[in-house]
């Protein structure tokens, strides 16, 4: 038997190996599953159909939502240019760049379920504590995403720029702004989707909006009224990834023109 063959065998086996230890873990059970896909479709009879007459009340919470989303993602878009300078190699020295790369990963492990609760404690319930939890959050990603970009930057154009007497504020504004600007509206516009998302989430512990409504519909056990809430969130969802992606093509092709 060939060295190949045994080593995919073997790596078969380790990973049925830890597939059997999860699943002992989690307590995967096919029984449990059958049982819960039938009570589960059982209990999907008692939401529908929706009422649409608790529509008007959806409104402003939705309303919400999309602001929580939108003014997360512009602070958070901001903070992000500047981590991002920071952790640039062709920008910034070495100590600034490793500090700065450090906390955006310190971020990214950690969930905005676990901001938002720490905010909450601290400030209270209510929007505000989630606006500051997903703009955190945009730091992690789009910090990172915007200080590769950066570093993209052809370095002889930086050079040419800086031999000619430019000071580093010059050099940001004339040359890195204007080669990274197409990848920095793009991907805060996906942020936007996913903050779109997120805030929903956030909503149902304690950041409000729609999320809170959908909650708040399960605990009064007003199912059908949940449902309509879960409909006017599909709908967020979808109108913001369909905006998105507009903007995002028309970047993309107004870069491929130029």
């Amino acid at each position: 038997m060939k060295k190949t063959t045994i080593k995919r065998i073997a790596l078969l086996l380790v990973i049925a190996a830890l597939l059997y230890m999860s699943m002992l873990v989690c307590n995967v059970s096919l029984g449990a599953l059958s049982k819960g896909i039938v009570d589960g479709i059982a209990f999907l009879g008692e939401m529908f159909p929706p009422d649409f007459s608790a529509l008007p009340d959806m409104i402003y919470p939705a309303v919400e939502t999309i602001m929580i989303s939108f003014l997360a993602t512009f602070f958070g878009a901001l903070l992000s240019f500047f981590f991002a300078l920071a952790g640039a190699s062709n920008i910034s020295p070495m100590w600034l760049k490793s500090i700065s790369r450090f906390f955006m990963a310190t971020e990214r492990a950690l969930p905005e379920i676990i901001i938002i609760l720490l905010l909450v404690a601290a400030l209270g319930l209510g929007p505000f504590p989630g606006v500051i939890a997903l703009a955190i959050g945009c730091i992690g990603m789009l910090g990172r995403l915007f200080s590769d970009a950066i570093e993209e930057v052809n370095a002889k154009t930086i050079e040419s720029v800086q031999s000619a007497g430019a000071t580093k504020i010059q050099v940001i504004q004339y040359v890195i702004i204007p080669e990274i600007l197409p990848s920095l509206i793009s991907n805060t516009l996906f942020r936007f989707e996913v903050n779109t998302r997120l805030s929903v989430l956030l909503g149902a512990v304690g950041a409000g909006g729609i999320g809170y409504e959908i909650f708040y519909s399960f605990q009064l056990l007003e199912y059908e009224r949940a449902t309509t809430a879960i409909l006017v969130v599909l709908l967020l969802v979808f109108m913001s990834e369909r905006v998105s992606d507009y903007f995002r093509k028309k970047i993309l092709s107004n870069t491929k023109l130029k």
